[in-house]
């Protein structure tokens, strides 16, 4: 029996990308399902693609329309009656330099990475108290650890998120409410296809790291090992400039800051 089995696990921007990838490995793994993004079609076209479509739960929902999340956190916990795993997943990317990014960009950045999750975890967390289990799985990024050109406002959102899940983490430990947070480096996604430019326009644009990172499929497996592992932070990606770099960031910060303005832009 997987460590996932019968778990429910909710999922946000679950629609593409590696949260796509996470609910066909968790419903692989006997895990009951709750999608949520903002596209419905394509949530049910997850949703037929898993292993057992039976045990998966639709809940299209905008991380941006604050004043609708306490609902969906109610209609999230009714689908299955608790949820065991909630994963922070759902965001967006942005690529511009910061003297030219307007400041609705930056809040706007700020709004999805970083405050959605804080507002689904505080309607979230009085019933992982009343449990006394629980655990937040959180989609930072390796910018949570380094700032590289053309991406302020992203870093800015992925740090916030090590800051608050690190306090949350040691608040609720008493509780049994657990805290990973996940660093992936170039994953093989759409990300930057959708990432913010300076006015706010996408950018429509594959990244060619991005193109020649790790398979999202493979990055499921890597953070479902992590989560079995208990790991309190854990780097996904391949091994490559990204994780030496968050390695040398530990031990020789200085080196890491001044080589940032010669890493891609890209």
């Amino acid at each position: 029996m997987s460590l996932f089995t019968d778990k429910v696990i909710w999922i946000t921007g679950a629609s593409s990308g590696i949260g796509e990838s996470l609910a066909y490995a968790f419903s692989a793994e006997g895990a009951r399902l709750i999608l949520s993004s903002r596209r419905t079609e394509e949530l049910e076209r997850v949703k037929k693609a898993c292993a057992n479509p039976g045990q998966v739960n639709v809940l299209p929902l905008d991380l941006l329309d604050t004043a609708t999340l306490e609902a969906r956190t109610a209609q999230a916990i009714a689908a299955f009656g608790h949820i065991d795993i909630m994963v922070h997943n759902g965001g967006i990317s942005q690529r511009s330099l910061a003297i030219e990014t307007r400041l609705e960009i930056h809040r706007q950045v700020m709004e999805l990475d970083y405050f959605s999750y804080v507002a689904l975890t505080n309607y979230l967390l009085p019933h992982f108290t009343q449990r006394r289990s629980g655990h937040f799985v959180i989609m930072s990024s390796v910018m949570g650890k380094l700032g590289t050109p053309m991406r302020s406002s992203y870093a800015a959102a992925k740090h916030a998120l090590h800051g608050y899940f690190d306090c949350l983490r040691a608040e609720m430990s008493s509780y049994n409410v657990k805290v990973t947070i996940l660093t992936p480096g170039y994953i093989r996604t759409n990300i930057s296809l959708h990432a913010l430019t300076k006015d706010g326009t996408p950018l429509g644009a594959l990244s060619g790291n991005i193109e020649k990172g790790l398979p999202a499929g493979k990055a499921a497996r890597q953070i479902l090992h992590a989560l079995a592992k208990g790991k309190f932070e854990a780097y996904i990606g391949k091994f490559g400039m990204e994780k030496i770099a968050l390695w040398l960031n530990r031990f020789t910060p200085g080196f890491v800051i001044r080589q940032a303005s010669k890493f891609s832009p890209k």
